[in-house]
């Protein structure tokens, strides 16, 4: 409130009164600049601090997209890395070990693998890294083309022990060649610890005795050669001998082989070749033994293998049929099947090879019924299934010592009788 006069008055009034009337004109007109130029200092600041908004939301609209693609791309980063760590992690499970990651065959190549696809999000303007998976190596793309091969390595740890019913071998199928040789190798193994005492089944003292003895063995039994030849090198020890022989003697002498004609002229121009050709000596060569009438391949190399030490594979109807089933080869032609099967194995094998495959064809794995349940290499045969599979069963069909009858030679090695083996009766004893 304002101070009052002692007239009873107040001051201002009194001098706003009093003030003469320019005064006062001017006092309202300053005031007003005043006002004015207040208000356009006000309305500068307020249009700059507005203009500066507006450029703040436009640096921040215009960084969001980049940070937008920025985290996109740093997303897409990661789940390309996190793939590929699963890819390897995969690799790694299926990958097999160094015995079964076998390479691939010359004439069959394996396709490279596919390129890992860019999963990353480009963002605008830019192109988006994309990270290389690291390269799967050819056991893991072996692996992956052929899982057989992996399951057949587990397999291969069976002892050889009679198999149960649920054995189950699948057939090699898409098989590598490393692949054959080892399997096939593998079962010569086991045959060798199943059949240590595997030999020759025919009776012979000397060369001359063993290559008669395997030209009377077409198309009849061992077991009735070895019955027979006792009477005919009684009466004709030395080529010399037998080429001087009756013929119709003879052929009474082999009439119990069977086409005994035929094996009557074979075994007397045989004779003949020897003491003509040779000395009355059976050449130790094999170009040499397949000119002699009735000698063929598979006739040499049993002379040559069992007579003189010569390696060589004897292809005969037991070695063709167990070599086809267990996928060795697929050859019908007796030379082609000696060729494919001795390109598997080391040339020092081929002997005893053909003696194991020879007894195992004859004691179990029979061309009709083949005992499935009682073999020892079941988890190695890709026609397991074949024959009876029940292991009771199956042991009532092994032959010869494995089955507890008698063998085919009636003068077995003793490794053969140690091993349980019987020798075989003579002529007529039954």
């Amino acid at each position: 409130m304002g101070e009052q006069d002692p007239a009873g008055g107040r001051k201002t009034a009194k001098r706003q009164q009093s003030a003469p009337p320019e005064e006062a004109s001017r006092t309202s007109a300053e005031t007003s600049a005043e006002r004015t130029s207040a208000e356009t200092s006000t309305g500068a600041t307020s249009a700059k601090s507005s203009k500066a908004s507006k450029a703040s939301k436009a640096t921040a609209a215009a960084k969001t997209p980049a940070r937008k693609a920025a985290a996109e791309e740093a997303t897409s980063a990661r789940t390309a890395a996190k793939r590929t760590a699963a890819k390897k992690a995969a690799a790694k499970r299926t990958a097999p070990t160094k015995a079964a990651a076998e390479k691939t065959s010359r004439a069959t190549k394996t396709a490279p693998a596919a390129k890992t696809p860019r999963t990353a999000k480009a963002a605008p303007g830019k192109a988006a890294p994309v990270k290389k998976s690291a390269p799967v190596k050819k056991s893991a793309r072996k692996a992956a083309a052929h899982p057989e091969a992996v399951t057949k390595k587990t397999t291969l740890a069976v002892e050889h022990v009679a198999p149960a019913e649920t054995v189950a071998v699948k057939p090699p199928g898409n098989e590598t060649r490393t692949a054959l040789v080892r399997r096939a190798r593998r079962i010569n193994r086991e045959l060798a610890e199943v059949y240590p005492y595997a030999h020759p089944e025919l009776d012979f003292e000397n060369p001359f005795q063993l290559i008669v003895a395997t030209v009377l063995s077409a198309q009849t039994t061992d077991l009735r050669v070895n019955q027979t030849t006792p009477a005919l090198f009684a009466r004709y020890p030395t080529p010399e001998d037998l080429a001087a022989a009756n013929p119709e003697e003879v052929e009474e002498i082999l009439r119990p082989t069977g086409f005994f004609r035929a094996k009557t002229k074979s075994v007397i121009g045989l004779s003949k070749a020897l003491v003509e050709e040779f000395g009355g000596e059976v050449p130790g060569r094999l170009e040499d033994l397949v000119k002699l009438p009735g000698v063929g391949r598979k006739t040499a190399f049993v002379v040559l293998g069992n007579a003189f030490g010569r390696p060589g594979i004897t292809v005969d109807t037991h070695f063709q049929r167990l070599v086809r089933r267990w996928q060795w080869t697929d050859e019908t032609d007796p030379d082609k099947i000696e060729a494919a099967v001795g390109s598997l194995f080391p040339k020092s094998e081929w002997t005893m090879l053909s003696h194991h495959v020879i007894f195992h064809g004859r004691r179990i794995c029979h061309a009709r019924k083949p005992a499935c349940g009682a073999c020892p290499i079941a988890p190695l045969c890709p026609a397991y299934g074949e024959g009876e599979t029940d292991p009771e069963k199956a042991r009532k069909l092994l032959k010869y010592e494995k089955g507890g009858f008698p063998g085919q030679r009636l003068k077995p090695p003793q490794a053969y009788l140690d091993a349980g083996g019987i020798p075989a009766p003579p002529l007529g004893a039954g």
